[in-house]
Formats: structure tokens, sequence, C-alpha cells
């Protein structure tokens, strides 16, 4: 690095400007001004990439941790999801159960619980909705809300928390790549991305908690600890309901026995990590929740879009309410059928890094059938591809932003054309991928059947 200081030096502060210019200076609807610094700031992503030496990895490290401190002041410039966190965390605060009615019932009552006020409420964009987090989600709420009540105050604090869980997963990813014998700049894949950085501290998503709990009960498997690593991957599914499709993996990559008393482990800490909040109405609410998630919300979506448009030339309406649920089915049976695949394959020794790109392929799947894919729903895949060199989620991280373009300053409208564009290049780049491993992994059957 010592001759490369320089330009390090100037990459740097050119990079570190672009994302403060992105988000403290450029709105959601700002489309011109949003596209061309992410497009920079992917471009100088895949440049550093592409560049970098191994001896440079800690460098670059420190870069992407410094570039998430720039930004941990700023409101999010892409979501208001945060809204709905702090109106949580402040009924935790008051005592009342967050599934216990959707917000615009606190409205019509007048706004008597204290923290719940007009200017928070209007700012919710679910105010017909129950809650959909779980209690490890629930519990960041609460704690961001104890400790301070305003707003920018709450924010900051699962900002911050956000930033601590990206720290770990990055330190998680090398000790990893360690494990696994794989060069240490492919952390870097990660913690540069500028989807990962914008979406979660910039956004404060909690698909990083999901992240850095999946990894640690990765590190821990690859330690022989199936008690710990089922600890952690039971906080990751009480953080967000999706890594549960994780879970079929294991069958094949521990085995029957071990994978059963994973599976209990499982049950047993996402039982107790629930009883918090058990009750009927969080049975009545999560349930609501997920109904609705199925039925009614659709945004980017892939298949369904095109199942959707056959419904409107066949029927007349929208046909979400009697498919969504259905290609949620398909995909359920789908994700099965790879690990039925994977135990039907003897082989003698199974890559530790295999069940990453199970992971990778499982979401996958999920994605393309589900009715909603919002940017930040890929990152567990940027993350797993970290492990298996698949190029389609870095390819995807670039296109799915590209779904801001349908924000204006009073609305939302998608454009169906950059949806066509960004499926079909990341179906094609990822059948491109995983299609020969699938007849290498044949092959290798077939000369294990014939031997």
């Amino acid at each position: 690095m010592k001759e490369g200081k320089w330009p390090f030096v100037f990459l740097s502060i050119f990079v570190s400007t672009c994302y403060i210019a992105l988000n403290y200076f450029t709105k959601r609807h700002e489309t011109t001004y949003l596209l061309s610094l992410y497009t920079i700031l992917f471009f100088a992503y895949l440049y550093i990439n592409l560049k970098a030496k191994e001896e440079d990895t800690q460098h670059y490290i420190w870069l992407s941790v410094f570039i998430n401190v720039i930004i941990l002041f700023g409101i999010p410039p892409l979501s208001d999801d945060f809204y709905r966190f702090i109106w949580d965390g402040r009924l935790l605060q008051a005592g009342i159960h967050p599934f216990a009615a959707i917000p615009s019932h606190y409205a019509q009552s007048n706004f008597q619980v204290e923290g719940l006020t007009p200017d928070l409420y209007n700012a919710l964009n679910s105010k017909e909705y129950f809650t959909i987090y779980p209690p490890v989600a629930q519990g960041i709420f609460w704690l961001a809300t104890f400790f301070n009540k305003s707003v920018i105050g709450s924010l900051l604090a699962m900002k911050a928390l956000v930033l601590m869980s990206q720290i770990v997963s990055i330190i998680l990813i090398q000790k990893i790549l360690l494990q696994l014998k794989l060069p240490a700049k492919y952390v870097l894949m990660y913690c540069l991305n500028p989807l990962v950085i914008l979406e979660l501290t910039g956004n404060v998503h909690f698909e990083a908690f999901v992240v850095v709990f999946v990894l640690a009960s990765f590190y821990y498997l690859q330690k022989k600890s199936i008690t710990l690593s089922a600890f952690f991957f039971s906080l990751a599914i009480c953080t967000k309901l999706l890594p549960l499709i994780f879970l079929p993996s294991l069958l094949f990559y521990i085995g029957w026995k071990k994978s059963i008393q994973y599976y209990v482990v499982v049950g047993v800490v996402c039982v107790l990590l629930f009883i918090p909040l058990l009750n009927q109405e969080i049975i009545t609410g999560l349930s609501t929740s997920l109904a609705y998630y199925f039925k009614k919300f659709e945004f980017n979506a892939s298949i369904y879009y095109l199942v959707r448009e056959w419904g409107f030339w066949n029927y007349g309406y929208n046909i979400i309410q009697t498919v969504g649920w259905k290609l949620g089915l398909i995909s359920a049976l789908l994700i099965l059928s790879l690990t039925f695949y994977r135990l039907s394959v003897r082989q003698k020794s199974i890559s530790k890094n295999l069940i990453f790109t199970d992971w990778a392929i499982v979401l996958f799947i999920y994605l393309l059938f589900t009715t909603t894919v919002h940017p930040w729903y890929i990152i567990p895949l940027i993350a797993f591809s970290v492990f298996n060199n698949l190029k389609f989620p870095i390819v995807w991280s670039f296109f799915i932003f590209l779904t801001y373009t349908g924000y204006s300053e009073n609305s939302f409208f998608e454009n169906y054309w950059i949806i066509g564009l960004e499926y079909i290049v990341v179906i094609t780049t990822a059948l491109i991928e995983l299609i020969p491993r699938f007849k290498q992994s044949l092959a290798k059957q077939l000369t294990h059947n014939f031997q």
C-alpha cells in the first residue's frame, strides 16, 4: 500500500464525498442525482475489488467502516420504515403489546399512549397494517427508544446498533474466509458494496442483524458447536422470519441426526424468545401481517407480475389474493426439492462452502416467486456470494437499485421496463453461473455410481 498510498487516499476521499452527497443531500425522488451517484459508487466498488491486493484488504475494510460512520448521522434518504420501528418501540415502552392494534386505532383514540404523536403517525407508511417484526427486532426497537425519547435520538441509536452489527459481520466474514481457506480480499465484495452500506447503516434495515446472526451460526457450525450455532440461527429467525427457509439445507450439510438436534435447539430458543410477546395478539397480528404480505403487497416482483398480467387478461382483475400464497407454496416445494436433490447425491466429501451456494439458491428461488422484492432483501444473497464466487448477486445489487426510479415527490409508479431489464439480466447471469455447477455435481454423481 505504501507505493499506492496517494491513489488510495484520493479514491477514499472521492468515494466518501459521493456517499455524503447521496446520504445527506439527495432525496429519493431526485432520480438523476441518485442513480448517477450510485453508479459512480458501484463502479468504484468494482474497481476496488478488481485491483485490490491481499495486503490492501485491511485498508479498504477501514475505509468501509469510515464510510458507515460518516453516513451514521443522516436521516435515511431512501426509506421511512424507521418510523414504524420507533412506533413499535414506544408501544413497548408504554407496556403495550406491539401487535395489539394497528396504528390507526391509536389515532382514533386521540393518541392517548405516551410517545405516540400525530407527527410520528403521519410519517408512518403502514398505518392500516399490523407490525410484522419478530421479538429480536422488537427488542432492538425497545432498546433504541429506551435510551432516547426523541425520534432523531432513537434513530441514531438504531443506526449505531446496525453499524456495530456490520463491524461484527466483517470480522466474521474474515474468520470464515480463513476457515474456508479463501482469499482475505473477498470480504470487500460485501463490506464495500454500496447497496449494503446504503440500505443497512444508511436506511436502517435489519438484514444487518440477519446477516451477522447467520454468519455466526455458520462459524460455530464449523467449530462443531451445534448448540451455539443453532442459538445464533434462532436469533436470525427472530429478527426476520426469512431464515426459516435455510433450515432444510442443513439436512445435507450436517446429516439427519445433527440436523434434528439443531432443529430442536432452534425451536426451543425461538419459543423462549417469543414468550415475552406470546399471546393471542401476536398470533392474530402476525398471521394477519403475513396474509397481507402475500395478498396485498407487491413491489419489484418477477414471476408474480407475469402471473398477475395473465390474471388481468384472463379474469379482468388482480389475482394476488389467490395467487400470492400459491407462488409461495411453489417456492417452498422448489426449496425442499433442492434439499432432496442434494440428499440423493452421494458425495465422498462435501465442500465446506457448499451450504452458502445452497442458501443463495434458496433465497434466489424465494425472491423470484414472492410478490415483493425491496432492494435490501438481497443483502444476505450478497453476503453468501463472498464464499461461493457467485457474481449474479453483485450484478443484482446494481440493477435492483434502479427500482428507486419509480419515486416522485408525492407518489410512486413502477417502471416495468426497468424491472424487466433487471430480471432478464439477473436471471440470465444466475443461470450461466448455476447450470455448470449442477452439471458438475451430476457428473460427479454419475461417476460415483459407475465406480
